[in-house]
């Protein structure tokens, strides 16, 4: 049977490494960033509802949402915030259902499912266990002002709209810390399905 691995982690924590890791080892990996943004393509259910919630003003001349423009919404109010995944959050994982569905048990034991907001949706229900990637919020603040070339007051709201790192850890099953170099990720990513592998969590012993 497939077990599923919910990945976490504060915005610019390292889970692209991540997941890229876990591609190179086989592993499926869903990443419900890519979701989020397809549902929001014109055409779709996640389109329409946030287009009747937020108004015209978030689209742009081609009629596409303007991401930046709803980000700039609901990063200012935290209630706008709570409706815009309100509506989101149940199309994305019905969408993460039916990717692990099409997974073959056989030949998958394990798959990933990279969720930034997954404690925060509930969505460690869905799985048979998590890990958190866990960084200082200073050196999480740097990365992404670097990565997003956004201001201070910008990067702090991000980070601060997501779970308090210190209440995911509670939450956690594995909890890894990348403040080293990508190689020292590696290795305790190594070591993880070690520790997978030796609980019979990963379908191999």
């Amino acid at each position: 049977m497939t077990k599923i691995l919910g990945l976490t982690g504060g915005i610019a924590s390292g889970k692209s490494t991540v997941d890229v890791f876990f591609r190179e080892k086989q592993i499926p990996v869903i990443d419900c960033d890519q979701i989020a943004h397809d549902i929001l393509n014109k055409g779709e259910k996640g389109y329409e509802l946030v287009l009747k919630q937020f108004g015209m003003n978030i689209l742009k001349s081609d009629q596409s949402i303007n991401r930046s423009a709803l980000g700039q919404i609901v990063f200012d109010d935290e209630k706008q915030l709570e409706t815009l995944n309100r509506i989101t959050h149940p199309l994305i994982f019905q969408e993460i259902q039916a990717k692990i569905a099409l997974n073959n048990p056989s030949k998958n034991s394990l798959v990933v499912v990279d969720a930034p907001v997954l404690f925060e949706a509930n969505g460690q229900k869905y799985c048979d266990f998590t890990l958190l990637i866990a960084i200082p919020e200073s050196l999480q603040m740097k990365r992404l002002m670097l990565r997003d070339r956004l201001s201070k007051g910008a990067a702090l709201k991000r980070i601060r709209s997501q779970m308090p790192l210190s209440q995911k850890e509670k939450l956690a099953d594995f909890v890894i810390n990348n403040t080293g170099t990508k190689q020292d990720l590696k290795s305790k990513l190594e070591q993880l399905l070690l520790e997978i592998k030796g609980e019979d969590l990963y379908g191999m012993s």
